[in-house]
């Protein structure tokens, strides 16, 4: 997926005549070969009544910034949280020291409650846990959650590892609730690998595909 992008120090912007405030078209006003970036394949894990979801290869110095894709990520059990951890370079057990924040905006089916607001509940403050990425997901067979989290250049052995996400759920509760978490591992060891799992009991189905944008 090919990015343009702006010659911002270039960018001539000038009165024109009748117009206002507008472009003074010219050779620098764009990057002349429109390809700011790409995002690249490196692999996809499709569950099936699985405990666990690992990306523990691909994720290297290739890339500056990693994106998970979540598709119709369904629990087998009810009223569960989705959740992530990652391991330092030779390390394991997914237990990585990590600062979070968590906030969400909620609508339930009956149109009588809505919300927007910090989940305390849901962050963590060094601790070593896994980080949940959305509230209590329904099992029901046509509920799921769906999201993306984003992880900034884990291989960095300088500064710790930043990663934000956005979930959507359908709520146990039978709500639309909409999840947002940011975060760092605080860690200057390169983080190498990522597991995805629920709170209790297993991924029923649904995908995770991992990409790596320049």
């Amino acid at each position: 997926m090919a990015l343009s992008k702006l010659n911002y120090n270039s960018l001539n912007l000038t009165p024109v005549a009748g117009k206002g405030i507008g472009f003074d078209s010219g050779a620098d006003d764009l990057e002349a070969s429109f390809s700011g970036g790409s995002m690249v394949f490196i692999s996809k894990s499709t569950a099936s009544s699985s405990s666990t979801i690992s990306f523990t290869s691909g994720i290297d110095s290739t890339y500056k910034e990693y994106l998970f894709i979540f598709k119709d990520i369904h629990p087998g059990t009810n009223a569960q949280e989705f959740l992530f951890q990652g391991n330092a370079a030779g390390g394991s057990g997914f237990d990585e020291t990590m600062t979070t924040t968590v906030f969400n905006a909620n609508h339930n089916e009956a149109d009588s409650d809505t919300g927007l607001g910090y989940v305390s509940g849901s962050d963590q403050a060094q601790g070593t846990s896994f980080q949940k990425l959305t509230r209590s997901v329904g099992a029901d067979a046509d509920q799921s959650c769906c999201g993306t989290l984003h992880l900034f250049n884990p291989s960095s052995t300088t500064f710790v590892k930043h990663y934000i996400s956005t979930f959507q759920e359908a709520n146990e509760g039978d709500y639309s609730m909409n999840v947002f978490t940011a975060g760092y591992f605080n860690t200057t060891s390169a983080i190498d690998e990522i597991q995805f799992k629920f709170a209790s009991g297993n991924i029923d189905a649904g995908t995770i595909t991992l990409y790596g944008i320049n």
